[in-house]
């Protein structure tokens, strides 16, 4: 998709001062990775009587169906055709939306470091998209944006010019113009509106959703004329979702109407009784999960391997029931970090007794860490390159052998959910792999009948009912009834990885 932003200035306000509000130089062409594709950022024509920026989107189209995994709007299963022949990467204007969010945020959130004085000054402002969806045809892009001030020019375009008989498209060609907004009102008309008028989201609609409907909508939703229906289509028909932003968006009208706050309009409930709280971070989520099965598997002596920067060591110490916490990285540097973390230095002896930071490397067998009741390897199995994996594999469940194994990784279907993760991307830089529910349940199932271990698995997060939950969770437990043959198997394996250590 194309989108242009133009303004005309004087020598004393000159034109160019978009480049300060959009944080992006007019000298330079840009390319920033949004979700599903790639944005560029071009200035056409700089100087100080007229200045345009571009925004050009090119959208993966590989990666639309990839990511949708064959589930939700991005691929339905019913529609292995139109996963190569459709037009909703060329038309997505939700696609467009993000990008704005995501390119322009300084800009939308009115905020300009450099020239601090330039966000509140309304200027003349032009704004062009050559093809647009508009379900509910030119009248509705009327309703829409005249009402916040624009003088609308809107065309439909033909299904096609040379057989003016089929009638016109679904698309309109768009300018919009004013002389009395600011760049960052401009932006977020744009940001909702665009979405509205197409009347489809490339991406799951959750709850937060009404949060940014309402701060983009800020000093110009709760009096637009079609506000219902702007809610409505912005959340995706999700009616209990549309309450509730229409109950929000009621008592800011109210607060305006008597010039008061919306604290002392929503005031039956007293500020103390407030249940309502901020998602939980998915981290804090996972170290829970991870206490609460450590607890129900009744460990006190742990292993936490790959630790990293001692988040999960520092959640154990607080719980007097873990009597002694290892933890084990490869790293220096890390373990560096884990140690001021944890206040090493300044511990109580009672404390310090119960906690020890060891580096190591999983991918070798090590009798430091043999005799212990559990060992956590959280988001760490992704991190290695999958011929080690068998490595890692031998060293904790056939040498090391706790009673129990945590094992957590990111589930890569939940990634198609994440609106801000770039087309094609794991979730980390150093992520070698990332596992479906599938595969992670075919691996775990694998190590555990070949090192006599049971295995269940459980979420961590929000379980989406179409792609799973966030991160996925293995719990490990040693069988009771494992075969003599397997114990016989891993002393063996034991005894000639001595021998060659040994020889080494």
């Amino acid at each position: 998709m194309f989108l242009t932003i133009t303004t005309t200035g004087t020598p004393e306000r000159p034109a160019t001062d978009l480049g300060y509000l959009l944080h992006k130089h007019p000298e330079k062409a840009q390319a920033f990775s949004t979700s599903y594709g790639r944005a560029h950022v071009l200035y056409p024509e700089a100087d100080d009587q007229r200045c345009t920026a571009a925004l050009l989107l090119e959208v993966d189209t590989v990666a639309l169906v990839r990511r949708g995994k064959g589930k939700g709007r991005g691929g339905a299963p019913d529609a292995a055709l139109a996963q190569y022949v459709n037009d909703r990467p060329y038309a997505a204007s939700s696609l467009l939306a993000v990008a704005l969010s995501a390119v322009f945020s300084s800009a939308m959130r009115g905020v300009c470091a450099a020239r601090p004085e330039l966000p509140a000054q309304a200027r003349p402002l032009r704004i062009e998209v050559p093809a647009l969806p508009a379900r509910g045809g030119p009248a509705l892009v009327r309703r829409l944006f005249e009402p916040l001030g624009w003088t609308v020019t809107v065309e439909p375009v033909a299904l096609d010019a040379e057989f003016p008989e089929w009638g016109d498209s679904r698309y309109v060609r768009l300018e919009l113009e004013s002389a009395e907004l600011t760049l960052a009102e401009a932006l977020r008309h744009l940001y909702v509106l665009l979405p509205v008028l197409d009347d489809a989201k490339h991406y799951w609609v959750a709850p937060d959703e009404v949060d940014k409907l309402l701060r983009a909508g800020e000093g110009w939703l709760p009096a637009h004329p079609e506000q219902k229906l702007i809610t409505s289509r912005y959340l995706s028909r999700r009616w209990s979702l549309t309450r509730e932003a229409m109950e929000r968006l009621e008592l800011v009208r109210l607060a305006e109407t008597d010039d008061s706050e919306v604290e002392d309009i929503d005031n039956a409930v007293e500020a103390d009784t407030e249940t309502e709280e901020k998602p939980t971070p998915l981290a804090v989520q996972r170290r829970e999960a991870i206490l609460d099965a450590l607890r129900a598997a009744g460990a006190a002596r742990v292993l936490d391997l790959g630790c990293g920067q001692g988040q999960l060591v520092q959640a154990l110490l607080k719980d007097p029931r873990f009597t002694e916490i290892v933890g084990v990285d490869v790293s220096v540097r890390a373990l560096t970090i884990a140690s001021r973390r944890l206040k090493l230095d300044r511990m109580g002896e009672r404390m310090s007794s119960r906690v020890q930071l060891l580096q190591g490397s999983l991918a070798y067998t090590d009798k430091r860490l043999k005799g212990y009741d559990a060992a956590v390897l959280s988001e760490v199995i992704e991190h290695l390159d999958l011929p080690r994996l068998p490595a890692l594999e031998y060293a904790v469940f056939g040498a090391a052998r706790p009673r129990t194994v945590l094992v957590t990784t990111p589930n890569v279907e939940y990634n198609v959910r994440w609106e801000s993760l770039p087309a094609g991307h794991v979730r980390h830089g150093d992520h070698r792999f990332e596992w479906t529910r599938e595969e992670f349940r075919a691996w775990a199932n694998s190590v555990a009948e070949r090192h006599g271990y049971d295995v269940e698995f459980r979420p961590v997060g929000p379980d989406d009912p179409e792609v799973g939950p966030p991160t996925q969770m293995a719990v490990f437990e040693l069988s009771t009834a494992t075969p003599s043959t397997t114990v016989r198997n891993e002393n063996r394996n034991e005894n000639r990885n001595e021998k060659e250590a040994k020889a080494a």
